[in-house]
């Protein structure tokens, strides 16, 4: 039989992990004296089997549990042996470390938010999943509009009641539900719309504005869109024009376009003489507030809509809109921007 106060001893004082596993291997492996005994196990009766069975189990859990004692006394032998050998030189410079880089559409949200920001807009945010009134319904949107046809929404039942924004406005149809005026907000956040190719994505990002108080006017909106164009393309001066447009949230309603040149192959924002369509608005129309609880007969204001991608496109020289969503590192290395270091200058873009 085995003596288990010297095996356990035995185990205590071996010196290395190669003696401990060749102890475990003599005690506990496929030949061991134990294992011996557990086979005789069967020529016994079935009271003489219990006793041996448990003393043999017993013993054969103490060995293990000085083994695995004596293993982790080791490992810790070996770990600070180690760290006493090993020397660190201070002089030595630091590893390394690459920084993540900030999405563009990201970057662009920043800059937006942080310019209406300055002029008294607060940012209001909204579920992806709408319902149709919020969508269609309540920002006046008629039922045989052909923005509600399936070829252009992602509906998510069959009654046509749920579905993917197809733009941020019915987050202006919370607030003002769930408010009282005057509003003043701005709404970014995930699009999504049945479209795909260089310029289109089935998800995309857009940011609505809205300023609902007493007596604003087109005054107001142009003034507002002046500030921000000039400060987002960073430029002092800005040729801009208001298009008639048609809106069904909106009357009257605009497209707003912006002068600029190409020079060697970059456009340059606020000068020349061609135009470029940046963004639609309009003063709110009436059904759209009394849509959401807020009298005409006192209140008016603005509304405006743009898409962030197509503005990153034009500040950052993006050229597909495909490669925002593709996860490419190196695209992402390239165009994404240092989170403590972001640069402000405008690159144009390359034709």
């Amino acid at each position: 039989m085995i003596d288990l106060r010297e095996l356990i001893q035995k185990i205590s004082q071996a010196k290395d992990k190669l003696e401990l596993q060749n102890i475990k291997s003599q005690f506990l492996g496929k030949n061991s004296q134990i294992n011996q005994e557990f086979k005789k196990l069967g020529s016994l009766s079935e009271e003489e089997k219990k006793i041996k069975a448990s003393s043999l189990n017993n013993e054969k859990q103490k060995i293990t549990e000085a083994i695995n004692v004596r293993f982790k006394e080791l490992e810790k032998l070996e770990i600070s042996k180690k760290l006493q050998k090993d020397k660190v030189d201070v002089t030595l410079p630091a590893r390394e470390r690459p920084n993540g880089k900030i999405h563009p559409v990201s970057q662009v949200i920043d800059e937006i938010s942080s310019i209406f920001s300055e002029i008294g807009f607060s940012v209001a945010e909204g579920p992806d999943v709408e319902t149709e009134y919020n969508n269609f319904t309540a920002l006046n949107t008629p039922e045989d509009h052909p923005a509600r046809d399936m070829h252009d929404t992602f509906y998510l039942d069959n009654d046509k009641k749920i579905l993917l924004r197809t733009h941020t406005s019915p987050v202006q149809v919370r607030a003002m539900l769930n408010g009282k005026p005057p509003f003043k907000i701005i709404v970014p956040g995930r699009t999504y719309r049945c479209d795909s190719d260089q310029t289109h994505a089935p998800m995309f990002h857009q940011l609505e504005g809205l300023h609902i108080d007493k007596d604003i006017t087109m005054g107001h909106l142009k003034g507002c869109l002046d500030y921000f164009v000039k400060e987002f393309f960073e430029v002092k001066k800005i040729k801009m024009r208001f298009r008639p447009s048609h809106f069904p949230f909106t009357e009257p309603s605009a497209e707003v376009d912006i002068g600029y040149k190409l020079e060697n192959g970059r456009i340059i924002v606020g000068e020349g003489d061609k135009w470029l369509e940046i963004l639609g608005c309009g003063m709110v129309h009436p059904n759209v507030l009394k849509n959401a609880k807020v009298d005409p007969n006192k209140f008016q204001g603005f509304a405006f809509g743009m898409g962030i991608d197509r503005l990153a496109m034009l500040k950052y020289g993006i050229n597909d809109l495909r490669s925002f969503f593709e996860s490419d590192y190196r695209w992402l290395n390239y165009f994404g921007f240092d989170p403590l270091d972001v640069p402000t200058n405008y690159r144009g873009l390359s034709r």
